[in-house]
């Protein structure tokens, strides 16, 4: 009596590659169709805001820019070059009050002056047109 046994290799079952592609594919463009989309965040937090600032309730000291040689520390006009001189007894950050639309070059180029080197800066902003 003779056994006889068939081979594994041909029972393999057959791979068809075109289909395991267009898988993939379709995996992936599923993929970045969903990670493409826009988060859809909401929040309800509501942003205090002031049409007039008291001086007396704005941190110290305090540099207002509105161009880029026209600064006012705490309310005085000053040359940025006097500005490491007026900022020598004070202690704590300098606070930076630019207007909420100026021109992202205008903070750029604000914060690469030299005054300005070694100062710990807290950026403060306000509204345009005072409201």
């Amino acid at each position: 009596m003779s056994l006889r046994l068939t081979s594994i290799r041909s029972h393999r079952a057959h791979v068809d590659t075109p289909l395991a592609i267009v898988n993939i594919v379709l995996l992936l463009i599923f993929y970045f169709l969903l990670a493409g989309q826009d988060p859809r965040v909401s929040s309800a937090l509501n942003l205090a805001t002031t049409s007039a600032l008291a001086p007396d309730g704005l941190p110290s000291p305090l540099l207002e820019v509105s161009g880029p040689e026209d600064w006012r520390l705490d309310g005085t006009a000053i040359r940025p070059e006097m500005l490491p001189g007026a900022l020598a007894e004070s202690s704590g950050p300098l606070h930076l009050l630019l207007d909420r639309d100026a021109p992202a070059g205008l903070l750029v180029g604000l914060l690469r002056r030299p005054e300005l080197a070694g100062h710990e800066i807290r950026l403060v902003t306000m509204r345009g047109g005072g409201g």
